[in-house]
């Protein structure tokens, strides 16, 4: 299955001020998963090609004092991937980091269907802060739209 996009029901809730969200979303058969663990097969590992896009990504964002990395002082265990581990509840994920252009949330859900049938959802938020956020955000959303779905698309890929 492949993911499809959906309109993001209430982004002020998951981030004040936010002018972007967007939700891609996917149905999963026998996987019995949490949400923990699909958004570690969601964001714990990175398709190679998107791996290089973020090698190019950070390079040219470096001279502006972004973030380009995993959080110094947040302890591998208290992130997924690169992510820093914001809250979770069962069946919700948040993940996300504040930076000088901008504040993101990353939100991965798992909804069961039924008969073994899971939905799961990969939801992003932004609250731009300035001229450099929300040029960073017009420039990135074209990828983003690639990106999001093939990261979400892992939640199928066998482990191993």
């Amino acid at each position: 299955m492949t993911p499809t996009a959906q309109t993001f029901p209430d982004s002020e809730r998951a981030l004040a001020g936010a002018q972007f969200a967007d939700r891609y979303v996917l149905t999963t058969d026998g996987l019995a998963l949490t949400a923990i663990g699909a958004a570690e097969r969601v964001l714990g590992r990175t398709p190679r090609w998107v791996g290089r896009l973020m090698l190019l990504r950070n390079l040219a964002v470096r001279p502006f004092g972004l973030k380009t990395g995993p959080e110094p002082d947040v302890p591998p265990e208290r992130r997924i991937g690169i992510f820093p581990l914001i809250s979770q509840a069962p069946g919700r994920v948040v993940l996300g980091l504040d930076d000088l252009h901008l504040d993101f949330r990353i939100l991965v859900e798992v909804n069961d269907l039924g008969a073994g049938r899971q939905e799961v959802a990969a939801s992003t938020i932004v609250k731009t802060h300035n001229l450099l956020g929300r040029t960073y955000l017009a420039i990135i959303k074209p990828f983003h739209r690639i990106i999001v779905p093939a990261m979400l698309a892992q939640v199928l890929i066998k482990e191993g």
